[in-house]
């Protein structure tokens, strides 16, 4: 009698065991491409639409000649230049693959199985996703009707199993920004135990005084960190560069979660060229809120109702009629971010393709005026 005949096995199982707390886990949803042609245009993924700033090409292809060495793990001329243009001490930073990548390491190092990360919503939606992938809960608390954090319903939804909270200003996707005074009011509320990150990707392109600056709003507040980018202004999207200002436990943390050699050598050597190409990145981000106004402007006179828009975007609340608006730009030439049910948000680009959404949403407006 054979071993097997004297103990039947049991079916062998399909694949390896998983988490069950990826479950569900909706995947990323990039902005899709632009349509083949000359006269197609991408507006769905909030990417500057300039090529690299004056020298930074040439230095990452420079970079790029050491590709067989390790990068410097440390980031250390990447954070010594944050620290002297931020006027921080280098303890106190932090470098990821792009902010999200630093998200992921900060609930990482704050939240788990039990715990929960507050956030308003709709807002960046990357914050269910890297949460759910800790196993802690999400807490989402919608925004109000002028499509901004309800701060003061935030500030109520926190228990004794909050461990973290994000705050996207100018929020991602509706482009709002909260005041300085609303902030330092809501993390007046904040337990001085429960981390506020400040999601800031796109504060270059705020022209609203009352608005403040996280950095000096982390200065004085231990629970506090900001996350900055590379991607949106400085235009290196393709290079996942971004970085956290925290106070040095925080900081540590994100380093002891980090991938190792994450941030490679051409991203940190072209982050740092781009920050010393000051004067032309300025031009070209008032460019770029120059238009914002404009299109904002022109969709007002249309009869749209536009939230203040303090990103390199603009968002238009659909509802239903998202998918249809989005096909719509699709089939003028330009490729927009529909979230279902909800709305539409149109990066700021070319001023030929902000006509094509233009010209798209008047007729759409007219359209359905009809009907």
């Amino acid at each position: 009698m054979t071993a097997s005949s004297q103990h039947p096995t049991s079916p062998r199982p399909a694949g390896p065991r998983l988490r069950a707390a990826l479950d569900g886990i909706p995947s990323y949803a990039p902005g899709r491409p632009a349509g083949e042609g000359p006269g197609s245009f991408k507006l769905s993924s909030n990417e500057n639409p300039y090529p690299p700033l004056p020298g930074v090409l040439e230095t990452a292809v420079a970079a790029a000649g050491s590709l067989n060495r390790y990068p410097d793990l440390a980031c250390s001329g990447l954070l010594a230049e944050l620290a002297d243009r931020l006027g921080v001490p280098l303890e106190h930073l932090a470098a990821g693959t792009g902010s999200v990548g630093v998200m992921q390491q900060l609930v990482q190092a704050t939240a788990g199985p039990g715990d929960e990360v507050l956030y308003a919503w709709r807002s960046f939606e990357a914050y269910p996703i890297i949460a759910q992938i800790a196993g802690a809960a999400s807490v989402r608390v919608p925004l109000n009707a002028a499509e901004e954090h309800d701060l003061p319903a935030m500030a109520a939804a926190i228990t004794d199993r909050t461990r973290l909270i994000f705050v996207c200003s100018p929020n991602n996707p509706t482009g709002t920004a909260i005041p300085r005074a609303d902030l330092e009011a809501f993390l007046d509320r904040v337990p001085g135990d429960v981390l506020v990150v400040l999601d800031e990707a796109y504060r270059e392109f705020v022209r609203d005084p009352r608005v403040g600056d996280g950095i000096e709003l982390y200065r004085e507040r231990p629970n506090v960190c900001v996350l900055r980018t590379f991607s949106k202004a400085y235009g290196l999207a393709g290079l996942r560069v971004g970085f956290a200002v925290a106070h040095p436990p925080v900081a540590a943390a994100l380093r002891k979660t980090a991938v190792p050699f994450g941030v490679s050598e051409v991203a940190q050597r072209a982050a740092v060229a781009s920050l010393r190409s000051e004067p032309a990145l300025l031009a070209r981000v008032d460019a770029l809120v120059a238009e914002r106004e404009r299109v904002t402007g022109a969709l007002a006179a249309q009869g749209w109702t536009v939230p203040d828009a303090q990103g390199n975007f603009v968002w238009l609340r659909l509802g239903a009629a998202s998918a249809e608006f989005a096909a719509a730009c699709e089939a003028a030439g330009v490729t927009v971010r529909p979230f279902a049910g909800e709305g539409v948000r149109v990066t700021i680009g070319e001023t030929e393709a902000n006509d094509l959404v233009l010209r798209t949403a008047a007729a759409f407006r007219a359209e359905h005026a009809r009907g």
